[in-house]
């Protein structure tokens, strides 16, 4: 159920009960003659209203200067509003920050007692040694809420894809800085290669639970980074580049009659891509990405997703979807990722069931830079394939 770009002053968020959780990711783009470099980070917001805001600031280093953007990315009548930040930094050197994101409150009726929202993201962009290129982070994205019945097993795989090839590991936020406080769910389980499993639970655990993840990349091998002023730093393979924050909230409903995919739960169907699929897109030409779904003792009422905001969807019957995008020039060269859930309603209380999670990762190139692609990986195939089949 996990998932595997109009400017504006962004103002403080006054305390209610509303917040729904974060993410961020970041692309090193221009370094200039001086050193001064520029990175574009995309961010989730994810309010009750597509009124709620908050900023992120400077906690720590030098992060130079910003201009943001402000989309909406999709809503759920009601519940939630995921709007998707574009932060653009110029900043000096390419010496490590960080950003935060702090505010109250959290939604009403957290179980494990999460009131006030705390997120850290320490950008790294120190030159790699073994790519010879400014690091770049995780790629990773969720829904605001997802779902599970009290009474049903299930594994959530994060999207957790380094377009480095670094490994990616998650663990639970343990610092002030991180989440504040850091009580973990106690019906979740956390694997560090980012597997939340759920066990069935009793009634009395169901309602709404603050997941305060974080990811971070390790290299696979010890390798240096480089500072513009020329100062080195190891990294070996225990030690973490980057940081970012994954927060979102789940939702223990109540008992379903059955967890069989298919029945009250939706299940996906071809031609739907592959869980976790990675794959290429091409800039200023559409992608379209069918989705269909049955469930066969509930009727299933809309697709929610998570990706650019600039991701439409529409139904063409019940039960069948299709997302289209068309990546553009500015995101030439960078992976995007999008995951999607199939929600359906059962009964005269229209209680909602989610699917299990769909995650794809799409790589964007022109026509200029996917030949030059080929033309540097034609003598290593598999690796290419298992990073953008």
């Amino acid at each position: 159920m996990l998932c595997s770009l109009l400017l504006l002053l962004l103002v403080g968020s006054t305390r209610a009960s509303h917040f729904y959780g974060t993410m961020m990711t970041y692309y090193p783009k221009n370094t200039n003659t001086n050193g001064s470099m520029e990175v574009v980070l995309r961010y989730k917001l994810n309010f009750h209203s597509c009124t709620d805001s908050d900023s992120w600031t400077c906690f720590r280093g030098n992060c130079g200067t910003e201009s943001v953007e402000l989309h909406k990315v999709e809503e759920s009548s009601g519940e939630w509003c995921q709007r998707e930040g574009i932060m653009t930094r110029q900043v000096p050197s390419n010496a490590p920050f960080y950003l935060e994101l702090s505010g109250g409150n959290w939604i009403s009726g957290i179980v494990n007692d999460i009131v006030s929202w705390q997120a850290l993201t320490l950008v790294e962009l120190r030159n790699r040694s073994d790519t010879n290129q400014a690091n770049r982070s995780p790629q990773t994205t969720i829904l605001p809420a997802l779902r599970v019945p009290s009474n049903c097993q299930r594994d959530f795989n994060l999207l957790a894809f380094d377009p480095d090839g670094d490994k990616v590991k998650c663990r639970y936020g343990n610092t002030l800085a991180e989440c504040n406080p850091c009580t973990t769910p106690t019906v979740l389980n956390l694997s560090s290669s980012c597997t939340l499993s759920f066990s069935p639970t009793s009634s009395s655990n169901e309602g709404a639970y603050a997941v305060q993840l974080v990811l971070e990349d390790f290299p696979r091998q010890n390798i240096f980074l480089t500072q513009t002023d020329g100062s080195l730093e190891v990294k070996t393979t225990n030690d973490p580049i980057s940081k970012l924050p994954l927060q979102f909230v789940l939702r223990v409903d109540d008992v379903v009659p059955s967890c069989t995919e298919g029945l009250y739960l939706p299940k996906f169907l071809p031609p739907t891509p592959a869980n976790r699929a990675r794959l290429n897109a091409l800039v200023s030409q559409t992608l379209h990405i069918p989705i269909n779904a049955e469930a066969n003792s509930s009727v299933i009422s809309e697709l929610l997703f998570s990706g650019p905001y600039n991701v439409n969807k529409s139904t063409t019957v019940e039960g069948q979807f299709i997302l289209k995008w068309t990546p553009s020039e500015r995101e030439d060269g960078e992976s995007h990722p999008i995951c999607f859930v199939v929600q359906a309603e059962s009964g005269p209380s229209n209680h909602n069931f989610n699917s299990n999670s769909r995650y794809n990762t799409y790589r964007e190139y022109n026509q200029h830079s996917l030949r030059n692609y080929h033309t540097n990986h034609k003598q290593n195939h598999t690796s290419y394939n298992q990073l953008y089949v």
